[in-house]
């Protein structure tokens, strides 16, 4: 662990600048857009007067580069500001959000890794057989599907036709009823388990067909340790590297999958932040999905340093 000490601090810092460059560019194009705070809390039909009177009370009447310069400062000392809607700290308003959202996330991996390496070795195991080919075209074909169709189709199949799950989280706290996350984690879930597990599905084949395989066999290692421990961990480190990706895109899939099914978490607060152009939620939300990405990008690359050490993974 030590000689990767290096690499690991390397890699912090560019995630710090990366992050830092995400909240700017969140900054920049929500200044871009039409309208302001002010504006959304004025209401529906605003008086040019209180529109300003509510734009210098929240401070937004000064230079882009004076309050850029401050939340950058502020951000360097771990202060994500205050809702210009609610009044709210940002940090306890995204806190409070964070349980839902990293639930969501949890059950979705705690579903997708098993899944993914059991059908991929499955397919594996008998490359080019019925089970293969029929695994191959429905992992293919529910791909093809984006995620807001397949929710809709899940939450009017299971939740309004047969009444055996909830088609929706309106009132009801994820974290008391479980169940409400079903529907939500089977849609985040499906395409990534398509992409892992033909990764993992062509990682074993190969595996299986090398010659230190072979060579465990002419041994007497049985058929299922030789899938289980000399073949699986050879397609584990391209497979970890997709899962940090996979991470990367549930972040976007959170905000769809909870505005879907309107569970009330990170996404939920940021769409509704969009909507009311607050800014500081916008750029709180930046911070943390930003520090996700970095982490969860740095612990995959560590897994496939393990894995495969004679691999060189780019700094």
């Amino acid at each position: 662990m030590t000689r990767h000490l290096p690499w690991i601090g390397r890699r912090l810092l560019l995630g710090a600048a990366q992050t830092a460059a995400v909240v700017l560019l969140v900054l920049l194009l929500t200044e871009a857009l039409p309208g302001d705070a002010a504006v959304a809390l004025a209401g529906d039909q605003p008086d040019p007067e209180r529109i300003a009177r509510i734009r210098a009370a929240l401070g937004l009447d000064r230079p882009l580069a004076e309050r850029l310069t401050d939340r950058l400062a502020a951000l360097l000392h771990g202060d994500l500001g205050t809702s210009l809607v609610s009044g709210r700290p940002v940090a306890g308003l995204l806190g409070g959000a964070l349980g839902p959202t990293a639930l969501l996330a949890a059950a979705t991996l705690a579903l997708l890794v098993p899944l993914s390496v059991g059908i991929g070795v499955a397919c594996a195991r008998r490359e080019g057989g019925r089970l293969d080919r029929a695994l191959s075209a429905l992992t293919l074909a529910v791909h093809s599907v984006p995620e807001f169709a397949l929710g809709v189709l899940l939450a009017t199949a299971f939740g309004l036709w047969l009444g055996w799950l909830p088609p929706t989280a309106v009132g009801v706290d994820p974290l008391a009823a479980p169940a409400v996350l079903v529907l939500p984690v089977l849609v985040l879930a499906a395409r990534p388990v398509c992409t892992l597990s033909r990764l993992v599905r062509a990682g074993t084949a190969e595996a299986l067909a090398s010659p230190y395989v072979a060579q465990a066999v002419l041994y007497g290692v049985g058929g299922t340790r030789v899938r289980w421990t000399h073949a699986l961990p050879g397609a584990l480190a391209p497979a970890a590297q997709q899962l940090a990706r996979t991470c990367d895109w549930l972040l976007g899939g959170v905000i769809v999958v909870e505005a879907l099914f309107v569970v009330p978490g990170l996404g939920t607060v940021t769409v509704d932040a969009v909507a009311a152009r607050d800014l500081p939620v916008l750029q709180g939300a930046a911070v943390v999905f930003g520090t996700v990405t970095v982490l969860v990008n740095l612990g995959a690359d560590l897994v496939a340093r393990r894995l495969a050490p004679r691999s060189e993974v780019a700094a």
